[in-house]
């Protein structure tokens, strides 16, 4: 098992040595998950499943793309900075990336909210093109992006059955 984790980081050493490349990846996989997790936590709230809820400060609603919002303009901070740019600083350059790509994909996710300037995030032209535009651009993107690591990580995998 070991022997395959150290598989594993050397082969995301070997497509990700680039910091660039490292970043769009990071910003890809966070907007995803993201943008899943959130819609997965928003159905669950309009079902009155789980212990989510909606925030609602003195009875107003606050919506999730105000959070992504204020995540894009605290990236963009730190990047005007020069925070989580430089390659010597990979620690903060990873983080700043995540918190692109989930700024991105809340505030996207209401994308329907901006251009209506009404709530119609459950009406069929808040969801439907929003959802299949979003979620196929950001497992686009990732795979584009990706795409011979995670070609090798499948043959890593495959050589897991074959021992």
């Amino acid at each position: 098992m070991r022997r395959r984790a150290r598989q594993v980081r050397a082969l995301y050493r070997k497509h990700f040595a680039d910091y660039r490349k490292e970043r769009q990846l990071l910003s890809s996989a966070s907007f995803f998950v993201t943008f899943a997790t959130v819609r997965a936590i928003t159905h669950a709230i309009r079902a009155g499943v789980g212990p989510f809820r909606n925030v609602t400060p003195g009875g107003r609603h606050i919506h999730h793309m105000t959070f992504g919002i204020l995540g894009l303009l605290l990236v963009g901070y730190l990047w005007m900075l020069e925070i989580g740019t430089a390659t010597n600083d990979r620690r903060s350059s990873r983080l700043t990336s995540a918190t692109y790509g989930a700024g991105a994909a809340l505030t996207l996710d209401e994308f329907a909210l901006w251009l209506n300037l009404q709530d119609v995030y459950w009406a069929k032209q808040g969801r439907e093109s929003i959802d299949a535009v979003v979620l196929f651009g950001s497992l686009l993107s990732m795979g584009l992006i990706g795409k011979d690591f995670l070609r090798e990580l499948a043959k890593l995998g495959r050589g897991i059955e074959e021992q």
